[in-house]
């Protein structure tokens, strides 16, 4: 038997550590493998960690090893195979996204040198605390000794809620839509593309015939998304987030399946004349826990501009959040 994953859950209090933390004692995420949770937050919400504690224990998973809270980053990184990085500063009323930035460097900074000194070199970290793409990046600078390649972003959120748009539009299910993909910043510049989906046997373009909607209302509404939910329910996403990373996680362990590739903010190699070296969401394929980026998909002036919009976006973001770190 192999021995269990260490798995690290940042903002293991929050609302998504919550529902997250349930699918990855569950199961859902490593399938069989047995699982050693850490548990991370700031010391005030250790009382509340300790509730999520218990009510793990009294789930009696049999894929759940062992549970581990704690406020200390050098216990919450010991060892660990994968890092949910969830914990970071929220946006507030009348917050800039520059502000949101300010007030996340240090903790990225932080964590990033956590990772370096006390986590396995061969760690899988995804960032989905906000701004989640710049996040990453930061995270990542302050962890030179971990390979580039084993940071990520999240933007499944954005690609599964791309898919349910397109599933309702076409009464099927959401899982009949693939390869969707989501280029750029986890920000309302993304540009969510369908041009190279299918459904069936057939392009989503051509099943829907409604080029309007898709270069219209569809990315208006997957870009709003996450605005919405917080307009609708006073609280941000939680529940799909957490299924969100989720995702992500299992197919870098486990892959994609042949002839189908996801969406993950990676590190641009400038493929697609996107500018190297920033956090960018690319459609990629994944094997034996690596990823690489889908090259040769044909992109039309429509999704040139919208891609070059939120590459120019996460430029800027990139500038600031050095500018903030070299000023520290």
């Amino acid at each position: 038997m192999s021995d269990p994953l260490k798995v690290v859950v940042t903002g293991a209090a929050g609302q998504i550590g919550y529902s997250i933390l349930y699918m990855i004692a569950s199961g859902a995420v490593f399938g069989s493998r047995k699982v050693i949770l850490h548990l991370l937050d700031i010391t005030p919400c250790m009382g509340t960690v300790g509730g999520v504690v218990m009510e793990l224990h009294d789930c009696a998973f049999p894929t759940l090893a062992g549970v581990v809270p704690t406020d200390d980053p050098a216990v919450a990184f010991n060892d660990v195979d994968a890092a949910f990085l969830i914990g970071a500063f929220p946006r507030k009323e009348g917050m800039e996204r520059k502000d949101l930035l300010a007030a996340n460097i240090k903790i990225f900074k932080a964590q990033g040198g956590a990772l370096d000194q006390h986590a396995k070199k061969s760690v899988k970290v995804l960032v989905v605390g906000n701004p989640a793409n710049t996040n990453a990046l930061i995270c990542s600078k302050y962890a030179p000794s971990i390979p580039k390649e084993n940071f990520s972003a999240m933007t499944r959120l954005d690609q599964n809620r791309a898919k349910s748009q397109i599933a309702a539009k076409l009464g099927v299910n959401a899982q009949e839509v693939k390869n969707v993909i989501i280029w750029g910043n986890h920000s309302s510049t993304q540009f969510p593309d369908a041009k190279h989906a299918t459904v069936g046997d057939k392009t989503v373009p051509a099943a829907l015939g409604d080029d309007n909607w898709l270069q219209g209302d569809f990315v208006s509404i997957v870009q709003k998304r996450g605005a919405a939910v917080i307009a609708a329910r006073k609280l941000s996403s939680a529940m799909s987030a957490a299924n969100a990373a989720c995702d992500h996680m299992r197919d870098w362990f486990n892959g994609t399946p042949a002839g189908v590739f996801t969406s993950m903010g990676v590190f641009s190699d400038g493929s697609y004349n996107v500018p190297e070296g920033i956090m960018y969401s690319y459609p990629v394929t994944i094997a034996d826990g690596k990823w690489t980026i889908k090259q040769d998909l044909p992109i039309d002036d429509f999704a040139k501009s919208k891609m070059a919009a939120t590459a120019d976006e996460l430029v800027s973001e990139r500038s600031d959040a050095l500018a903030i770190c070299e000023a520290e």
